[in-house]
């Protein structure tokens, strides 16, 4: 199995909408839903979730799980109930977050060095939903360090999860690598449900030792994923070990993207999320360096599309 990952202000609806059109993910997570001290109305799930309208699935048919992020047992637990009403996919529990302005107001890894109030948090999410729909949790090995790792896995479990997401590093890693892919399998061995690895997965070699390593068959790939948008089918074998997608074949998603961003963004960032994609697609495409280079100066909407889309990138493309 492959889960598409969440990002906080990267891999959003649009995203998710066009990396899942090429292939090969079999569920996505959506970023997190900040849960305080009130009851979500419906629009608030449905803006950040609008697969949430359609089945909870993208355009491609692949189901999207919410994910909700919050410290307070009983507001989360409201709110779970809310979002099941709006029939989710499942719904994933986020203690991985690394975030300061989240870990500052106690949500995501912070919650770490509390395992006693994660297994409270999770209890109560599974207890007010309905039995049928599947409650999820994604966790970090820590937050300063990896002490407590298996005493929240474990809470987490207990309390009714059916599956854990283990990114491989603490909240005081961050995102540096390299990912310790050998510590998910103490998670593994130590948990009854499926565990799945991720972290710092960016090309098939790296998806193949984290299995080797982690003893995790189920992958989630994040950043890896926007940098090259075929590597799942690369890491189900469609593609002989490569990346599937062309630059030709991957202009038309990315013009699919733009026209989402163009609809749903405010006209001043819109130059900016096209351009965060592109500089991540640097990695694996020589034509995203070109093409970055291109528009890097460009903030005006027109003028980036035409810069990047023009007659000449069309006729390209056909």
């Amino acid at each position: 199995m492959i889960l598409l990952a969440p990002m906080e202000g990267l891999l959003d609806h649009m995203l998710r909408d066009t990396l899942t059109r090429v292939g090969g993910v079999d569920r996505c997570v959506s970023e997190f839903i900040r849960i305080t001290d009130q009851l979500m109305p419906s629009r608030v799930f449905t803006r950040i979730v609008p697969e949430l309208l359609n089945g909870s699935r993208t355009a491609a048919g692949v189901p999207v799980r919410p994910q909700l992020l919050g410290s307070d047992p009983v507001c989360m637990a409201e709110n779970a109930a809310k979002l099941a009403t709006l029939n989710p996919e499942g719904i994933d529990l986020n203690f991985g977050c690394p975030a300061k302005c989240v870990n500052r107001h106690r949500g995501g890894a912070v919650l770490l060095d509390e395992p006693e109030l994660i297994r409270d948090i999770v209890a109560a999410v599974r207890r007010a939903v309905p039995a049928h729909l599947p409650v999820s949790a994604k966790m970090r090995l820590g937050y300063m360090d990896d002490s407590r790792t298996l005493d929240c896995a474990l809470a987490m479990v207990e309390a009714g999860a059916a599956e854990l997401v283990v990114h491989a590093r603490t909240k005081a890693d961050g995102y540096k690598p390299p990912a310790y892919w050998d510590r998910i399998a103490r998670v593994r061995e130590a948990v009854g449900v499926p565990v799945v690895a991720n972290g710092e997965i960016w090309n098939v070699a790296d998806a193949r030792r984290c299995r080797e390593e982690s003893g995790a068959s189920a992958l989630m790939l994040g950043r890896g994923m926007v940098a090259d948008p075929g590597l799942a089918l690369a890491v189900r074998g469609a593609s002989g070990g490569g990346a599937l997608l062309a630059w030709t074949q991957l202009l038309p998603l990315m013009q699919l993207f733009w026209a989402q961003v163009r609809a749903n963004v405010a006209p001043r960032h819109q130059a900016g999320r096209l351009k965060q994609w592109l500089h991540y697609l640097r990695r694996r495409y020589p034509e995203a360096e070109e093409a970055y280079q291109r528009v890097r100066t460009l903030n005006a909407p027109d003028a980036l599309q035409q810069a990047l889309f023009g007659p000449a990138e069309f006729r390209e493309a056909a």
